[in-house]
């Protein structure tokens, strides 16, 4: 790192997107003022995070109309409330590349939108529509457990999984990952099965993107990216974002406690950038879910993991890429993909 160079100066400067972070729900703590969420607007603005992806989670249910309807109608209300609570003072919802390159150098907050876990579509491709409309910048195919739309990297036998049902991506996944790219949304294969991953990456005509994962040969866990699985993203132009989840950044200790810290998180930044390139590498927290390492517990501390960085020897170029830099990258592919038709 060049001794010159201030962490705080850098941090300042650079774009700060953090691609995932869940909201409380149904009881959700409006984030306009202090909260006891890891993310709220007070707190990001402590933290220098400039900008921030809220996903609507939806836990996978039974595979059934009254299950898939129950799912949307949740889906929609969640998309509606992070819209309502973004309103006012200096936020604007961000649903395009050049909306959230426009926070560059200006005060303002940008605030988007995402579907964590296509369940929610169940057999209906229209939904995806709507949550485009609603803001949503991706759509996660699956979370824990197998949908109509992919087997996941963690089945659910409670639901009656087995360690695969489709063998992928199904009929069904395959027309809404093409549909996805008519749209501009990014198909986002966290919590996705590695075979599903593999040809989400091959028919998506848009890169896709890991937007909370870590690198399965540092931590050896089914929601972390293998080596095969990496390459594949940097082939197609995808990227992966290193998220804070402890467990998916190193094991537990001998008293079975998982201590994880900003050092963790730059250690699987090192890995992949070593891997795939700086281009395919990017970050994100998974607060309000699980997120939160040491250095970095919530939204006010985001300048410590900028700090880790500039440390490793990343200069404020390749920091900006990381937080921000990369994902524009992506989305604007996704929207000119959309374009094209």
């Amino acid at each position: 790192m060049n001794d010159q160079i201030s962490p705080a100066s850098v941090h300042a400067a650079t774009l700060t997107l953090d691609t995932h972070v869940d909201i409380p729900w149904p009881e959700t703590p409006d984030p306009r003022g202090a909260t006891q969420r890891c993310v709220d607007y007070p707190k990001m603005a402590a933290g220098g995070l400039r900008a921030v992806i809220f996903a609507a989670y939806l836990p996978q249910g039974p595979l059934t109309p009254e299950g898939h309807a129950a799912a949307a109608a949740r889906c929609e209300a969640m998309l509606r409330a992070i819209r309502a609570t973004a309103a006012g003072e200096d936020r604007r919802i961000v649903t395009r590349a050049a909306e959230l390159e426009a926070l560059r150098g200006r005060a303002g907050t940008g605030v988007l939108l995402a579907v964590e876990n296509g369940y929610a579509m169940g057999e209906d491709l229209s939904r995806l529509a709507l949550w485009r409309g609603l803001g949503a910048c991706y759509v996660t195919l699956t979370h824990n457990g197998h949908n109509l739309l992919a087997d996941s990297a963690i089945p659910r036998p409670d639901l009656g999984d087995g360690p695969v049902r489709h063998g992928g991506l199904s009929a069904l996944g395959r027309q809404a990952v093409a549909e996805m790219n008519a749209l501009g949304l990014l198909v986002d294969i966290s919590h996705v099965g590695k075979a599903a991953m593999l040809q989400a990456v091959e028919v998506s005509r848009a890169p896709v993107v890991a937007t909370h994962t870590c690198v399965r040969a540092l931590r050896d866990h089914p929601r972390n990216l293998d080596d095969e699985q990496m390459d594949a993203l940097r082939a197609s132009g995808g990227l992966m974002q290193i998220t804070a989840v402890p467990g998916f950044l190193r094991g537990p200790d001998a008293d079975g406690k998982v201590r994880a810290s900003v050092a963790d998180i730059a250690d699987h930044v090192d890995y992949a950038v070593k891997r795939i390139g700086i281009g395919h590498v990017g970050l994100s927290s998974d607060f309000d879910g699980g997120g939160g390492v040491q250095g970095w517990m919530s939204a006010a501390d985001s300048a410590n993991l900028t700090a880790e960085l500039l440390r490793r020897g990343y200069d404020a170029e390749a920091v900006d890429l990381l937080w921000s830099g990369n994902f524009l990258r992506v989305m604007r592919a996704a929207e000119a993909v959309s374009a094209a038709g």
